[in-house]
């Protein structure tokens, strides 16, 4: 079979993630063996997406709220990766980013954690849209903000907020500028302290949560802006940083096609040329000694989109408590071994939140 280089990519290097954040493992291995040509790519993942869809509404018109649920997720995580790096074809993106929406929104009810979706005032009569879920018997708990990367989005982190939930603990996912619901006006922004400051403005509003222990986590992109927000946002507690780089221009050339396409697209850019010179900005030096609250950075040494030294030059630079977590066997967010790292990263937020 000759498969087009994208496919190549795409499978090559995040095959481990499309698992450990909820696509069917039988799902999967049919949709690689089949796919050939990266045309095809977001039309197969999103007709696979469209069964679990139905068996949400079949579940859903008898009654079955648990297995509706269940199915709306995987329906919902297996549209968001039809389209995650589609930036080809933007009608079929946004389409599909759609479909992620409604069917997610759709399951919010029936998980073992239920949530709403809320509109959080953004700058200039904007709005950013988060998901918010809260432990059960718990009348204000802490809150973890989850904050999605390149080509994530708040509804990917499902898996990663229930973790957080388990341990009482609120969850808020976001879409941030440059991300999901936000990807289609708004440009990637180097300050994410911005939409994160929105975000903690807006928890300050609600009676349910414990706004004075509000921690943060990002995975890839999200893990720079992680630790980018902490410098500049007092009101965070504890930051977690999985995976992000610390300079993304000087590491820009030794991204796979997809992402350099991402960028080039979520930057709003006209080409990789102008994404580079836009990449400059989303850079720790200097900011790294302003970052006070305890933080935990997650790597993993084979991680073939981000160098590993990132991470240690973090932890190296901060300015407060920062603790190290390097996996010699982990690939990209560790997404190859997430046992190893995600209950304990939720140990590590519940101790520094006080709960």
């Amino acid at each position: 079979m000759a498969v087009e280089e994208r496919v190549r990519i795409a499978i090559d290097n995040w095959a481990p993630r499309f698992v450990a954040n909820g696509v069917d493992h039988n799902d999967y291995q049919r949709l690689a063996s089949r796919i050939e040509r990266w045309e095809d790519w977001s039309r197969e993942w999103s007709a696979c997406a469209a069964v679990h869809e139905q068996f949400g509404e079949q579940a859903e018109a008898q009654g079955y709220y648990i297995s509706a649920g269940f199915h709306y997720l995987q329906a919902a995580i297996t549209y968001h990766f039809g389209k995650f790096v589609f930036v080809q074809n933007p009608t079929a993106l946004r389409e599909a980013h759609e479909h992620v929406v409604q069917t997610y929104r759709r399951a919010l009810p029936y998980f073992e954690f239920p949530g709403e979706r809320v509109a959080i005032p953004y700058e200039q009569g904007g709005t950013m849209y988060g998901i918010l879920r809260k432990p059960w018997h718990i009348p204000r708990p802490p809150v973890v903000i989850l904050v999605p990367g390149l080509d994530s989005v708040k509804e990917e982190l499902h898996n990663y907020g229930d973790d957080f939930l388990r341990r009482g603990m609120a969850v808020l996912a976001i879409d941030g500028p440059g991300q999901g619901e936000m990807e289609f006006q708004y440009p990637l922004r180097h300050d994410f302290e911005v939409p994160v400051r929105s975000a903690v403005d807006y928890l300050e509003g609600r009676s349910d949560v414990d706004v004075s222990r509000v921690g943060l986590m990002g995975v890839s992109l999200g893990g720079y802006f992680a630790p980018r927000a902490a410098a500049f946002e007092p009101r965070l507690k504890a930051v977690i940083a999985n995976a992000g780089a610390y300079n993304f221009a000087e590491n820009f050339e030794r991204l796979p096609l997809l992402t350099r396409e991402a960028f080039t697209y979520r930057t709003k850019s006209a080409n990789e040329s102008e994404a580079r010179t836009k990449l400059e900005a989303f850079n720790l030096q200097g900011v790294m000694k302003n970052v006070q609250c305890p933080l935990l950075v997650i790597m993993g040494r084979l991680d073939r989109l981000i160098p590993p030294v990132a991470a240690e030059k973090m932890v190296a630079e901060a300015g407060g408590e920062a603790e190290l977590w390097m996996f010699e066997d982990g690939n990209h967010v560790c997404n190859n071994i997430p046992y190893k790292h995600r209950p304990q990263q939720a140990d590590w937020m519940r101790k520094k939140l006080g709960n």
